[in-house]
């Protein structure tokens, strides 16, 4: 049997528990902020769209490296809004002759901390795309900057303000699941073995060197840009930085803890004969206080044998509660003959989102001088969690995490790993 959310509102009103529905937030409609955009590829335009929507952003520049995106983004804007923002290669200049009070960074993982902190020293509040780095120390010295300018920064885990996830977080905390000891986050993917894409010039319009920024510079391929990078270790970390960061920080959201104090991760590339150098099998245990999380993903054999191929179980005394995406969420009552209760989700298109109730979140954040739902330390937790399991994958053996130094205990050689060389002139960010 299963129960509709409205009838389980109605029967939860009864008994003094309230789920909370989750509209966008009013906004006052009597600023326009002057806006720029980092990286106008694919997910950054779906960003700016948002902006765009909620009418409080004039857009005055854009930045990218590769002009084959950028050319067309800027056609878009200017047919929605009416705006001509100028066009820059290097968002240094941009920052430096636009001054924009607000700054959407997506470009790849491995620039988010470089592009972030300018912004914010330049002034800007940011809206920036996760993980919010590609090293730990990175995240470190954003969240600092963050603090010292007393800007908003908002980080695009945008779960924090879906709907379904609100509620299904507001079940959980209320105790519904009862005593949960387990958490399982996961993402299976169907594909292949693949097969090697040759390395090739990189097509005209992209500056291929600035592309690879303070990563090393490798030659260019077609399965790295567009939309491939993340499946390359020098510009980001695999499906767990990607995906699992989503999960991660439902985890945290759940839990009163911080941080984990142990992971241990294992995994390797089983299956996959491409260019790309990420797991495509991961499996990554963390260990807190009082319950233990365990992640999983694999980049193949996705099949309609498993009821559900990403999101969050979580196992209580009372039920198994199942957080998804585009499924909503579900329990299971562990007592025979109770119904089964479920939620809907509600997303927005494109790709099933909810950056349209982050936006406002964000402006309203802004006007209110307060810390937004997905506030650059939240999302620096999440980002952690993910890069600690691929460091721990990388070194073959666990980690003990202390959250509050933000070390690795008693091991200096992962220590190591916590920040990685900048390729010349650019340099890494100060803690």
């Amino acid at each position: 049997m299963k129960v509709n959310r409205r009838d389980f509102i109605k029967t939860s009103l009864g008994t003094g528990m309230v789920l909370s529905a989750v509209p966008i937030i009013g906004v006052t409609r009597n600023q326009t902020y002057r806006t720029a955009l980092i990286g106008s590829g694919w997910w950054g335009m779906n960003i700016l769209r948002c902006a765009m929507e909620a009418g409080e952003s004039k857009i005055v520049a854009m930045c990218d490296v590769d002009q084959n995106q950028l050319d067309p983004a800027f056609q878009e804007v200017e047919k929605l809004s009416g705006d001509r923002p100028q066009k820059y290669k290097d968002y240094r200049e941009l920052l430096a002759k636009e001054k924009p009070q607000i700054v959407i960074v997506a470009t790849p993982d491995h620039w988010h901390a470089l592009c972030t902190i300018a912004a914010l020293r330049a002034g800007a509040h940011v809206y920036v795309e996760k993980p919010i780095s590609h090293t730990i120390n990175e995240g470190r010295a954003m969240v600092k900057a963050a603090r010292d300018y007393d800007r908003v920064v908002q980080v695009g885990t945008h779960r924090r303000v879906s709907p379904h996830n609100k509620s299904g977080m507001e079940f959980l905390k209320l105790g519904k699941a009862g005593k949960i000891g387990m958490v399982r986050a996961f993402v299976h993917y169907p594909g292949g073995p693949g097969g090697p894409t040759p390395d090739s010039e990189a097509p005209p319009g992209l500056d291929w060197n600035m592309w690879c920024g303070p990563a090393p510079l490798r030659p260019f391929n077609q399965k790295i840009h567009p939309k491939g990078f993340r499946q390359f270790l020098d510009f980001a970390n695999g499906t767990l930085a990607d995906w699992g960061i989503h999960w991660m920080d439902q985890i945290l959201w759940w839990t009163e803890e911080k941080y984990p104090r142990k992971v241990f991760s294992t995994g390797g590339r089983h299956i996959k004969e491409d260019n790309t150098d990420a797991p495509d099998t991961q499996v990554a245990s963390f260990e807190f206080e009082s319950f233990t999380a365990v992640w999983e993903h694999r980049r193949y054999a996705g099949n309609e044998a498993e009821k559900s191929n990403i999101g969050c179980y979580f196992y209580g005394t009372e039920g198994t509660f199942h957080m998804g995406w585009q499924d909503g969420w579900t329990f299971y009552p562990s007592k025979k003959g109770k119904p089964i209760i479920h939620q809907d989700p509600h997303l927005n298109k494109p790709d099933d989102q909810n950056i349209r109730e982050l936006w406002a979140d964000f402006l309203h954040s802004i006007k209110n001088n307060r810390r937004p739902a997905c506030d650059i330390e939240i999302g620096q937790r999440a980002t952690n969690m993910s890069l600690l399991g691929m460091l721990s994958l990388k070194l073959g053996r666990s980690v003990q995490w202390d959250g509050e130094k933000e070390m690795i205990i008693g091991d200096p050689e992962a220590n190591t790993l916590l920040s990685r060389p900048y390729r010349t002139p650019w340099k890494y960010p100060e803690v």
